[in-house]
């Protein structure tokens, strides 16, 4: 049975079934982490992996770079190319460069849908010697008391699933494994130098509605039946009206980054 976000293709190719509220609510990233990024590159030729509505590659055209965009799914890449990107379909793994060369490859919040050594051998082959593979995540953490209302909520509506599983799993930091399998498999490709782990820490407050608008956008809540979803909803909006109607969510930016020797 699979047990990598990466062999679950099907979610990862269902975040654009409303591109426009995924666009909408997702946080952007720090503006340090990206700087940092740029700075450590020896060009501005940029390629971003999953790039979906164009969220980091906005942010990385921001910091004066020429930005590509790689997606799986049609319709993020339809609302990304809208707003004046460019960007082609299809799985990383499978992607055919054509030849074309970069200075950096980037994956803002999707690298663990790509198969995380197939992945970094496809970086590998496209960026130039000097180049940086680097993959970064929004890892959020709300209060420990709402943290464990919500994870009660996933339980009674979706009872022994892994979301359920996920949610309940208060303190926890998945990220961090996710960022240990990255840089294993980027130690499995080759041709990378040693992978390095930053962390960037950061907050902001959410009120209910707002918070209840980005919830459908996470991994998998698009394919849930509409009265399982509404009943996630209720449950999330009634645990955040118990602590006031806000909260702070504490977020760390996550980034695995990596040389091409």
């Amino acid at each position: 049975m699979p047990t990598q976000p990466f062999q679950h293709r099907e979610i990862a190719e269902s975040f654009g079934a409303d591109a426009e509220r995924y666009d909408r609510t997702r946080p952007r990233y720090p503006t340090e982490v990206v700087d940092a990024i740029v700075a450590a590159c020896p060009g501005r030729r940029v390629l971003d992996v999953g790039c979906g509505t164009g969220i980091s590659s906005r942010q990385f055209q921001a910091a004066g770079c020429d930005v590509l965009g790689v997606d799986v799914d049609a319709r993020m890449a339809e609302w990304a190319r809208g707003r004046g990107l460019d960007v082609e379909v299809g799985a990383f793994e499978t992607w055919d460069p054509a030849g074309r060369v970069f200075d950096a490859v980037v994956a803002g919040q999707t690298w663990h849908w790509v198969d995380p050594v197939a992945g970094a051998e496809k970086a590998a082959q496209v960026l130039r010697p000097g180049g940086r593979l680097a993959v970064f995540w929004n890892a959020h953490q709300p209060p420990d008391d709402l943290a464990e209302a919500m994870g009660a909520v996933y339980a009674r509506a979706l009872p022994g699933s892994p979301m359920a599983a996920a949610a309940s799993a208060a303190g926890s930091d998945p990220y961090a494994v996710m960022a240990g399998t990255a840089a294993d498999g980027i130690r499995e490709a080759g041709g990378f130098a040693e992978p390095e782990h930053r962390r960037h820490g950061w907050s902001r407050v959410y009120t209910r509605d707002e918070w209840l608008d980005q919830v459908p956008t996470h991994g998998g809540h698009s394919r849930l039946p509409a009265e399982q979803l509404e009943a996630i909803l209720a449950g999330i909006g009634a645990a955040v009206d118990a602590v006031g109607g806000s909260f702070p969510m504490r977020y760390t930016t996550v980034t695995v980054t990596a040389l091409r020797v």
